[in-house]
């Protein structure tokens, strides 16, 4: 099983590394591959020194799998040669989401939707995933009619750059900026570039997103997407308005039943999630849950999860144990 970490020198590739490992995927070759810029640098891996090669010579080695993590102007150029040479795409960029001929995936919730023709499988959006992790089989009991989510994310959706920025901030030092403004001590309510609408494109990815995953495009869905000075995990406040009406208990089980759904959730003892928690986990953390009085059939929760694991790298691991398991490679 012959496997290319595309963009391994990127913070979610780094960790795309780390669950492969964790998780003992089945690899007998590992191909590390990124910019020019990275080309001929040396990352451990399992005990190995393994050296970084640029896109073409990987394309030549032909992987049966290439797991994608190097922004969708890269994906968009690069994922369709891999697929002609053969190899699987798993794309962690938001190039490929919106295509209807490629399939956008939460293991948990579609991944019984793959075939062995699906050659570029998109990974959702981090804010996404959690989201609809949650969702997912609350809306196949009660069906969702809409919902009004609120993110406060991570510095760490941003990049690097973000990163280095909060850091210098907390230091008094000068630096490069990945934000408009100061991230330390504040909140900004401003995820990606601004559309048209006046949504910022984050926003409107939970809101694309979720349709196509839960298969529904009579979900409606509206999102406030903010970045906050957290280091790691994102977090939502959802409420989600429903055809039929609710047990609260059973929502609970629901929750508590469904796999990678870990529900914290117990006021007398303060227990609810939080990102500082969440970090460095693969579950979907789920709290705060109630009924919101204000309008009939309809839930508040507050969602948690590592950005940068389920959010990305886990997913996308995921996917690609599902396809070995399933024999679509």
């Amino acid at each position: 099983m012959k496997i290319a970490v595309v963009g391994a020198t990127g913070m979610v590739g780094e960790v795309m590394l780390k669950v492969l490992e964790e998780r003992d995927f089945p690899i007998t070759e590992l191909i590390l591959v990124a910019s020019e810029k990275s080309v001929g640098k040396q990352i451990p891996f399992k005990g190995k020194i393994l050296t970084v090669v640029g896109l073409k010579t990987a394309v030549s080695l032909k992987p049966q799998i290439a797991l994608f993590s190097a922004g969708g102007s890269t994906s968009l150029e690069w994922a369709p040669k891999f697929a002609e040479a053969g190899t699987t795409v798993i794309d962690n960029s938001s190039a490929w989401r919106m295509d209807q001929d490629k399939k956008l995936i939460v293991p948990e919730i579609n991944a019984n939707t793959l075939t062995k023709s699906d050659k570029i499988i998109a990974n959702p959006n981090c804010s996404t995933i959690q989201m609809v992790m949650a969702l997912a089989p609350l809306h196949k009991k009660y069906k969702i009619k809409r919902i009004v989510v609120s993110t406060y994310q991570s510095i760490s959706g941003t990049g690097l750059k973000a990163v280095k920025q909060l850091e210098n901030e907390l230091a008094g030092v000068s630096g490069e900026m990945a934000y408009p403004y100061p991230i330390h001590q504040n909140a900004l309510p401003h995820c990606d570039i601004f559309e048209d609408n006046g949504y910022t494109k984050e926003e409107m990815k939970l809101v694309r997103e979720t349709q196509k995953i839960l298969d529904d495009k009579t979900i409606a869905v509206t999102a406030t997407a903010v970045r906050i000075p957290t280091a790691g995990g994102h977090s939502e406040s959802v409420n989600i308005a429903f055809e039929n009406d609710f047990d609260i208990n059973t929502v609970r089980q629901i929750l508590h039943n469904t796999p990678g759904v870990i529900v914290q959730d117990n006021t007398n003892t303060n227990t609810y999630p939080m990102p500082i928690y969440a970090n460095g986990k693969d579950d979907v953390f789920v709290g705060r849950i109630r009924r919101d009085e204000s309008q009939p059939n309809s839930l508040n929760m507050w969602i948690v999860s590592d950005n940068l694991r389920k959010g990305a790298a886990t997913n996308t691991v995921q996917i690609a144990e599902y396809l070995l398991n399933n024999s679509l490679i």
